[in-house]
């Protein structure tokens, strides 16, 4: 008997025996990825994490950072430090976090303008906060409160709009930036309201809260921790908080909403966000982390005595809620066509 070997069948056989083994080697691979990430997530972190704060010292960004830091240091054993990273109205730390290395080592906080506004707000920037950006939670909230000068006659809402309405040419609204969420706020309130005023610009909230008392300035939506002080102490009106419900914060203030603003809502809200492409188990674990720590009684009680309340929310809350920013904000940004200046 004679064996015959054809060519063609000998490598028909190699290329099937090579295309097995191909498999084998891809499927072996995967699974070793599969077993080795959460092994990295277990053993984090493996050394001194960076948390990036974009705003000065003493911020809210910072207070939150600061505590974050501390609470998963305790956690772990591990350092943690918060390094300033300011410029750009928050977008340089912001960047930073969403350059660094991916390794579960640098995240970050960051507000509502890097990482959301600044997207209908400017023609171009350096990262895309929705693609190089990863959240870990939404954080935390400030309202914002809707006050007038003393020297308006109305102390209420309704009576402040008629007002406006009567004259509008001798009133004006304070600007705390241009495309912050106190201007936002302000546009919305002007075009619900059907009142038309002119915008003066301050430097900061302290200083348009200083030209409301001496009537130079006559209503803006503000920071609650800033604007409270000063309508507690009878220095200016309130005339409402912009929030979708009363805040548990300031049960006894109506919202704009109850008061016939339809949907006048916007608060001065924080995230947490890592680098995009850190693996999933490391932010998953980074995040459940970061909201144990935001939930703690005495972190609730601490910032609850500076106006801020306690998100604590997770990354898809977090997905759900920005999108909920983007309709809400996108029709005013392009109505009026707020553009910021590069």
């Amino acid at each position: 008997m004679r064996l015959i070997f054809r060519q063609g069948g000998i490598k028909r056989r190699l290329f099937s025996m090579l295309r097995r083994s191909r498999l084998l080697l891809a499927v072996g691979m995967g699974v070793g990825l599969a077993w080795a990430l959460p092994a990295t997530a277990q053993d984090w972190p493996q050394k001194t994490v960076r948390i990036i704060n974009p705003f000065a010292a003493g911020t809210t960004t910072d207070i939150v950072a600061r505590i974050i830091a501390e609470r998963l240091q305790k956690r772990t054993g591990k350092p943690f430090i918060v390094e300033i990273r300011t410029g750009g109205g928050g977008s340089v730390g912001t960047q930073e976090i969403a350059r660094a290395a991916p390794d579960g080592h640098t995240f970050g906080v960051s507000i509502a303008g890097p990482l959301v506004h600044n997207t209908m707000l400017r023609r171009s920037m350096p990262y895309d906060p929705f693609s190089d950006l990863a959240p870990l939670a939404l954080a935390v909230h400030q309202p914002c409160l809707l006050i007038s000068t003393k020297t308006l006659a109305a102390g209420n809402l309704q009576g402040v709009i008629a007002e406006f309405k009567k004259r509008p040419k001798a009133y004006n609204y304070a600007l705390v930036g241009s495309g912050t969420l106190s201007h936002l706020l302000m546009v919305k309130l002007l075009a619900t309201s059907g009142t038309d005023l002119e915008p003066i610009s301050y430097q900061g909230t302290p200083q348009a809260i200083t030209a409301m008392i001496a009537g130079d300035t006559h209503i803006g939506c503000l920071p609650a921790f800033v604007a409270l002080g000063q309508a507690r102490g009878g220095k200016v009106n309130l005339l409402g908080i912009a929030t979708a419900k009363r805040s548990p914060l300031l049960p006894e203030v109506p919202t704009l909403v109850e008061q016939g603003l339809e949907d006048l809502v916007g608060t001065a809200w924080m995230g947490v966000v890592a680098p995009a492409k850190t693996p999933k188990p490391l932010l998953d674990l980074i995040s459940r982390m970061v909201i144990d720590a935001l939930k703690q009684p005495d972190v609730v009680e601490l910032l609850a005595k500076q106006m801020v309340e306690v998100l604590a929310g997770t990354p898809e809350e977090y997905n759900a809620f920005v999108q909920g920013e983007i309709r809400r904000w996108k029709p005013i940004i392009e109505k009026y066509k707020i553009i910021l200046e590069e």
